[in-house]
């Protein structure tokens, strides 16, 4: 037996225990471990940012754990199990490859996205709508990324990284215009443009707006923890100290980056 199958085996066999031995276990939902899974997914991104192949590794565990949790919860009211999950992945990954599986052509990775949302809009139980896919409760940053891509996978999409560079500027223009009016609720309707603007920008420098952002968020907080500490070793609070003074550190930490 290849040792793969033996391990996935085993984890199927330690699951069926806790399920039918451990009182937490038994006690759990589909409903009351969402929540869980969401954490999970978080935290697999927190190592994958820190390029920690260890942490990656566990944080991929806590995930298969949840794919065979929810299955072994389904299979319990013959909803569906295991089996069938990875027999649905594996058809699904089949017929969205006919340029390995079958006689289409695609020579580079573009190619195989394009084909892959055409591909998604015929099958059977596939989306309704180009942009169906996109999930509602995805961080608005990550969804206006998702919904860019998808749309460019059937050709709506600018030519040039110009043009949206163009769009970004012509949407400052527009926000301005609406915060010297001061309405405010317009001036909100276009910030969100000119993130997402800036978000499509990024998109075509083949740059991951969310990566860049939290790198931002990192950098932000190392300034400020070292801001923070030469504060204390005055004595002193934050709130204590003048812009100017607290400047002086914030350039020292940026120094020191």
């Amino acid at each position: 037996m290849d040792e793969r199958a033996g391990s996935f085996l085993r984890l199927l066999k330690i699951m069926d225990e806790l399920r039918e031995q451990c009182p937490w276990d038994k006690k759990q939902t589909i409903d009351s471990i969402r929540h869980l899974t969401i954490e999970e997914t978080f935290e697999l991104s927190d190592a994958i940012l820190k390029k920690d192949m260890n942490e990656i590794k566990k944080e991929l565990g806590d995930i298969l754990l949840h794919i065979v949790f929810y299955s072994r919860i389904a299979s319990e009211t013959n909803s569906f199990d295991i089996k069938q999950v990875i027999d649905t992945l594996c058809e699904k990954l089949i017929f969205r490859h006919p340029h390995i599986y079958g006689d289409v052509k695609a020579d580079n990775a573009e190619q195989v996205a394009r084909n892959w949302e055409q591909i998604k809009q015929k099958e059977k139980d596939g989306n309704k709508t180009v942009l169906s896919g996109v999930p509602n409760s995805m961080p608005a940053l990550l969804k206006a990324y998702r919904i860019q891509e998808k749309a460019k996978a059937v050709g709506f999409d600018w030519e040039k990284p110009e043009q949206v560079f163009e769009k970004v500027k012509e949407e400052l223009q527009e926000f301005e215009a609406e915060v010297q009016k001061g309405d405010r609720q317009k001036s909100e309707k276009e910030f969100g443009d000119i993130l997402f603007s800036l978000i499509n920008y990024a998109r075509f420098l083949d740059i991951n707006p969310e990566d860049a952002l939290e790198q931002t968020n990192k950098k932000f907080i190392a300034r400020f923890g070292y801001m923070e500490k030469k504060v204390k070793e005055q004595g002193k609070q934050i709130s204590d100290c003048k812009l100017s003074e607290l400047d002086v550190y914030w350039n020292e930490a940026k120094q020191l980056q």
